[in-house]
């Protein structure tokens, strides 16, 4: 079965568990955004991915970018993202509530690959992104004080 977000929907299968991930909002010089394509939702989200045991979320973080091809180094937090309004469902026995953590990252080398691009923030509007994507993307370039907690 392919991934299937579910985000404020009634009704909604139940989370039966809890994987920590995070995502990474990353701009290059120009202000663009890095974005990836999923090949199994065809929508565009942030680099990122599920924390592996024995890494911290920092690496993490600086893992799944450097899959899209972008070496970076972590510049501060944009929030943590645990609405239990939002599932993530892999199949009928893997429903997980998010838990993710957005941080801010500047590139320190390579380039995009794959289904990986930057891409200039109006044209963000024009891609097939997730409403709770949206909302990490709108709080990165925000640039908000304090980090969002959910």
């Amino acid at each position: 079965m392919a991934r299937i977000d579910h985000y404020l929907e009634v009704p909604a299968p139940q989370a039966n568990s809890i994987v920590v991930t995070v995502s990474v909002f990353v701009l290059d010089e120009a202000g663009r955004l890095l974005v990836v394509r999923r090949a199994d939702t065809n929508l565009c989200h942030l680099p990122g991915g599920p924390q592996q045991v024995g890494e911290t979320v920092a690496a993490a973080a600086v893992r799944h970018t450097k899959a899209t091809g972008v070496d970076v180094e972590i510049a501060g937090l944009i929030g943590v993202y645990s609405d239990p309004e939002h599932v993530i469902e892999y199949g009928a026995d893997d429903v997980r509530q998010e838990f993710s953590i957005c941080f801010r990252a500047r590139p320190v080398g390579g380039e995009p690959v794959d289904a990986a691009e930057w891409v200039e923030e109006p044209l963000l509007y024009e891609l097939p992104i997730h409403p709770a994507t949206r909302l990490r993307i709108q709080h990165g370039f925000d640039e908000r004080a304090e980090p969002y907690f959910s």
